[in-house]
């Protein structure tokens, strides 16, 4: 995996910013993969208010890393709301090719970043720690390469909740979703605690956090991405991406009998939405934690 772009900072000598190439594989811990759409689809307008990150205090900041940057949508927030240089970095080159339009970027391991330490004056991530198997250690590598200020933006997908015009969507929804949390191997429901402990336990001090809500609402007139979306739940695609996640903790009569119900479920809100009758809303907590090196 090669650097994409290069930035003001020089690389640690230490510390490739192609680490999967040139390290042992088996010495990787392994991050769950993500398509460009699945990430611009969870977080569009997720900051459209930017009060939740008032506690980054970007006004002020000069050096800012956003690790697992993905297709960059934090990156370009950080790029709006402050004078200094903002540099993206993440261990998928295929996202970092998107992110690399809008913003500096270098590829790398979050786990073990390529970046001398005190590089920055903000080290941040956004839905990456409850992706990884060990995020201590990622925080570690953040606390590390900071000269002030440390934060991690995660949600806790236990607590997602689904109000819709279609009866079942939302027992359905937090069924999938309970069966999803007992079934991946990370914390998906790191949240606000799970966070303050990892900083805490790295010795980050001054540790806060912020709540904020995500809100996703579909209504008419609908996108194109609404539609594609039906489709997957009247074919249960969206189950079917899932599957091996799901049945950890689900038997199999158990998956398929989600399956059917699932599948009955979007038909009805494709039914709705020739109607233009069909409405939903999601809203997802995320916590804002920040701490001091």
């Amino acid at each position: 995996m090669e650097e994409v772009k290069r930035n003001s900072f020089g690389l640690h000598p230490d510390r490739p910013a192609f680490p999967f190439s040139l390290r042992n594989p088996s010495e990787e811990l392994a991050m769950r993969e993500f398509s460009a759409d699945y990430l611009e689809r969870t977080r569009e307008g997720m900051w459209e208010s930017r009060e939740a990150l008032s506690d980054l205090e970007l006004d002020s900041r000069k050096r800012v890393l956003d690790v697992g940057c993905g297709t960059g949508e934090l990156s370009r927030v950080l790029a709006e709301e402050t004078a200094g240089e903002v540099v993206g970095t993440d261990a998928d080159p295929r996202l970092l090719a998107v992110a690399g339009e809008h913003v500096p970027v270098v590829a790398g391991d979050a786990h073990r970043l390529p970046f001398p330490d005190d590089s920055f004056d903000l080290v941040v991530c956004q839905a990456l720690l409850i992706n990884l198997p060990d995020p201590e250690r990622a925080v570690r590598e953040f606390a590390r390469i900071s000269s002030d200020l440390v934060a991690a933006v995660e949600p806790d997908n236990s607590a997602v909740s689904v109000e819709s015009t279609v009866s079942a969507e939302g027992d359905l929804s937090h069924r999938a979703r309970e069966a999803y949390v007992d079934g991946v191997d990370t914390n998906v429901a790191l949240g606000g605690e799970g966070t303050r402990n990892a900083f805490s336990n790295v010795g980050i001090s001054d540790v806060s956090t912020r709540k904020h809500h995500h809100s996703k609402t579909v209504a008419p007139p609908y996108s194109a991405r609404d539609l594609e979306a039906a489709k997957k739940k009247a074919t249960a695609d969206a189950l079917r991406e899932r599957q091996e996640t799901l049945t950890g903790s689900l038997t199999a009569d158990e998956y398929e009998r989600l399956r059917a119900e699932w599948r009955e479920m979007g038909r009805s809100v494709i039914e709705q939405m020739q109607k233009n009758e069909y409405r939903r809303a999601e809203v997802v907590p995320f916590y804002v934690t920040t701490g001091r090196v």
